[in-house]
This record gives C-alpha cells, sequence and structure tokens, in this order.
C-alpha cells in the first residue's frame, strides 16, 4: 500500500474558489514529477467496522487439487517447487490422467512418457482447447522440456510396472510422476527416492510391502485393500491423508468415472 499522503487539493470540475465549473482541460493539467497527470478524483469507498468483520477472503495453498479430505476441505498437491518433486502413484491411468488436466488447469505444460500413447494421444488433443499444453513421446524419447517459473512442467511416465531409469535431466519447477499399476521389483526403489506417494487399492500383499517400505501405520495398511475407486492415501515422508477424488463433469465427459482397473 502507498504511503503517499492523499492529494487534498479541489475536485476535478470545481473551480479555484470552489464554486462547481467545468474540469480543467487536458492540455491545462500540470504534471506532478513521478505521478504523471491528475486524474479525476473520487469520493472515498468507506466500511463500517461491522461491515469490515463480515468481509473475508479465502486463502489457501496452491498447486493441483487432488480432492477432498476427510473433512470436506480441499486437499491440494504443491508438484512444482525450486527442486524437482518425484511422484509415485499407485493406482489407474485414469488417475494420472485427472491430476494431469488438473495440472493443465494451473498453467503447467504436461509432457507424457507412455507405452500406451494411444491412451494419452485423444486426451492431450482435448486438454488444451486448441492450444498444445500436453504432449505424448515414446518410451525413452522425451527431450527436455525446460521448466520455467512461469512454465512448470509436470512429466507424467507411464511405463508400466518394470519402468527404465528416466533419461531425463533433473530440473527445477518440474514434478516426475511415474505410474505404476501395481508393484513390481522396482517398486522399493521409486518409492524410496519419491517426495510423494499416492496409492490407491492394492492387494492385502502389496499393502504389506507399503506398510515397510513407507512406514504406515496399522490402521492405513488394512485400510488399502478396502478403498473405494475414487480414494488415495496421498503421503510424504511426514505426513499422510486420505483423500477422495472427485472429478469434475467435464473429467467424466472426457474420462469417464474414477476407477482403479484401466
Amino acid at each position: 500500500m502507498s504511503t503517499q499522503p492523499m492529494h487534498q487539493g479541489p475536485r476535478a470540475g470545481m473551480r479555484p474558489s470552489g464554486e462547481p465549473g467545468q474540469a480543467l482541460p487536458p492540455q491545462r493539467r500540470k504534471a506532478r514529477p513521478g505521478f504523471g497527470l491528475r486524474g479525476p478524483r473520487r469520493d472515498r469507498h468507506g466500511l463500517s467496522v461491522r461491515q469490515l468483520d463480515a468481509m473475508s477472503l479465502p486463502l489457501g495453498d496452491d498447486g493441483v487439487v487432488s480432492g477432498i479430505d476427510e473433512a470436506g476441505n480441499p486437499a491440494v498437491l504443491g508438484l512444482f517447487r525450486p527442486a524437482q518433486l518425484d511422484v509415485v502413484v499407485i493406482g489407474s491411468v485414469w488417475t494420472a490422467q485427472v491430476l494431469a488436466l488438473r495440472a493443465v488447469g494451473t498453467g503447467a505444460r504436461v509432457a507424457v512418457e507412455s507405452a500406451r500413447p494411444q491412451v494419452w494421444t485423444p486426451l492431450a488433443r482435448d486438454a488444451g482447447g486448441g492450444q498444445q499444453c500436453m504432449t505424448v513421446h515414446d518410451v525413452k524419447e522425451l527431450p527436455s522440456q525446460g521448466p520455467t517459473v512461469s512454465s512448470p512442467v509436470l512429466v507424467v511416465r507411464d511405463c508400466g510396472t518394470y519402468p527404465p531409469r528416466s533419461r531425463l535431466a533433473k530440473a527445477p519447477w518440474q514434478a516426475v510422476l511415474t505410474l505404476l499399476p501395481f508393484l513390481g521389483p522396482q517398486a522399493p526403489r521409486l518409492l524410496g527416492e519419491a517426495g510423494l506417494v499416492g496409492i490407491q487399492r492394492v492387494s492385502p500383499q502389496e499393502a504389506e510391502i507399503l506398510a515397510k517400505v513407507l512406514r504406515l501405520t496399522r490402521e492405513e495398511a488394512a485400510a488399502l485393500p478396502a478403498l473405494g475407486d475414487g480414494v488415495m492415501l496421498w503421503g510424504t515422508p511426514q505426513h499422510r491423508q486420505f483423500v477422495l477424488l472427485q472429478p469434475t463433469d467435464a473429467e467424466v465427459g472426457l474420462l469417464g468415472e474414477a476407477r482403479r482397473i484401466d
């Protein structure tokens, strides 16, 4: 907020004497150094204390909405940071596609490395409303994306249960989401390197493995085999939360309803 004192001179439309008259023509208005020409004067806007108390300004986390938490509040994933974030999602391509769409909605670019490009190409065509904000590449053929703070990038690696090591160099303002339909031999390594993990419904055997690798509580591990199609457990090394991913009407039109198996 400016600390300059407000001008207390005569209002536009008043002669210096205070009598009503015509406003000075533009050529006769004097410029103030550093401020330019004097603009029209307006009445101040004021609120009573009671009206001020009634005002509210909703503020929250900045990121991609992953659904709603148990209290019904939006759950937000802060994917884009000054250092690259590695994400592992154990679930369906439907879930990865919803997150990709929502990342596009925040202004990010999405690059997909997939062994099944036919699944992603229609979404890439429809996602940007005519603008190319999502691209699809074959496995091991993903070029550098050049993310910046004003143009962050979400890389989705949909390479099956045995994804090859990524050839993409780590970069700030870039998030790499590796999608695993089920746990494979490489899952413990990927989970150990991830800063964020999302888990849909898994088998009891997979839940036991995840409990050991991610240090889940008994209650969290026991809940994983019984999760609904749209429910996920999101976790970081310090925090975990169950989230319901509710698709919008537009997302349902493009991708259908929530599902665990593709």
